[in-house]
């Protein structure tokens, strides 16, 4: 009979966090459950810091519903399993530290905790389900990039943020006659970027998993001004990248230990330069950045999150660990912790866009890609692919 069980949030931030978090206690509470937070991630379970967690009166998880962020945060570098450590001549280190967290664990007898993450703290949870810790995940990010489920909570709200950037992106280009290109996050999957351009009237969306050729950009540029239409609206990818070229780095953190630490960014201001000088046009770059991440969640959002923090905490009820919540044709449902890491069993194995990773992509046949290609979207290929 669960007693006690900890929650952590881990990864960027996103809108949607708290939701997940009130959900999941208030599940709680309705069955005599105490619920407790760790703080900053799996740092917090590290060090063994948290906090209780109550929904009555105006107590910790009380009106955190449309609150951005995470009440109990979060951390972006903290794979335990492969831990940065300082030695005392100042030199760095990592070692695995998760015998240290399952320790923890035993001792605060909790009986399940909560992954509220993305790719690498899934990856984390699946590691500790090995070592006999009941855990189930919930799948967190803007990326919406989290394998085995249809959709995570936190994407529709940075989709919906850049779609209204591109509004108001429009009317500058409109007005100025300018090619205007929006960077937008998503890592190495193109689901912000492809939904978005969709809801914001882009021309144009260049996105990872379809290696782009200017000709065809400058092509379609060139179609709308023979149409009267002297500008362009373009949303690109943080990880799109040109045919037989790579993706832009702003920079790497602990020399790409730890976990997946390499930071993208500069795409939209490399395209907007190159287009510029191909074109004749004045071409500017927004890159949207955090603005993806925080603020208020989306009414989509706040309902999903709820439906996945209700279903984590059933399923805690019924025993079912070792396991994610997720969207499947439309339906809430889970699947095995092991389904979600794919062939990346290595324990400690560092997350991210390897052959090993388990990430979804946008596949070449789904409804976005069909429906962009439809209407007249470029893709960074023959955008009259279905003339």
């Amino acid at each position: 009979m669960l007693k006690k069980v900890a929650i952590l949030a881990n990864g960027g931030d996103v809108s949607g966090f708290n939701a997940v978090i009130r959900a999941i206690v208030k599940t709680a509470e309705n069955n005599d459950i105490e619920c407790y937070g760790f703080i900053d991630g799996y740092n917090g379970l590290l060090k063994n810091e948290f906090v209780r967690l109550s929904t009555s009166n105006a107590s910790s998880a009380s009106g955190i519903l449309p609150k951005g962020g995470s009440i109990i945060g979060s951390s972006t570098n903290s794979n335990v399993f492969h831990y940065k450590v300082k030695k005392d001549n100042g030199e760095v280190e990592y070692k695995d530290l998760s015998d240290v967290c399952v320790e923890n664990i035993k001792k605060d007898q909790f009986d399940c905790i909560f992954t509220l993450g993305g790719d690498g703290t899934q990856k984390s949870a699946r590691d500790f389900s090995t070592k006999g810790i009941n855990v189930i995940g919930v799948p967190k990010t803007i990326d919406n990039d989290v394998a085995c489920t249809d959709i995570t909570f936190g994407y529709n709200t940075a989709v919906s943020v850049a779609a209204e950037a591109l509004d108001r992106l429009h009317t500058t280009g409109e007005t100025h006659h300018r090619i205007m290109v929006l960077e937008v996050m998503g890592r190495y999957a193109g689901w912000i970027a492809l939904e978005s351009a969709i809801a914001g009237g882009a021309d144009i969306a260049l996105i990872p998993e379809i290696p782009y050729d200017l000709k065809y950009v400058v092509d379609k540029i060139n179609h709308r001004r023979k149409l009267g239409k002297n500008f362009s609206v373009i949303v690109v990818s943080e990880g799109a990248k040109p045919i037989n070229g790579d993706i832009v780095v702003a920079g790497t953190r602990n020399n790409g230990e730890g976990v997946d630490n390499i930071k993208l960014g500069g795409i939209g201001q490399v395209v907007a330069k190159q287009l510029e000088e191909l074109t004749g046009l004045e071409a500017r770059n927004t890159t949207l950045g955090y603005m993806q991440r925080g603020g208020t969640p989306t009414a989509f959002d706040r309902v999903l999150s709820t439906k996945y923090g209700a279903k984590a905490m059933s399923l805690a009820l019924e025993g079912k660990f070792g396991v994610l919540t997720v969207i499947k044709d439309g339906r809430l449902d889970s699947v095995s912790l092991e389904d979600v890491v794919g062939a990346n069993k290595e324990i400690g194995a560092v997350s991210g866009n390897t052959e090993e990773s388990n990430i979804r992509k946008v596949n070449m046949d789904h409804d976005l890609v069909k429906t962009a290609r439809s209407i007249g979207i470029c893709l960074g290929d023959d955008w009259r692919i279905n003339k």
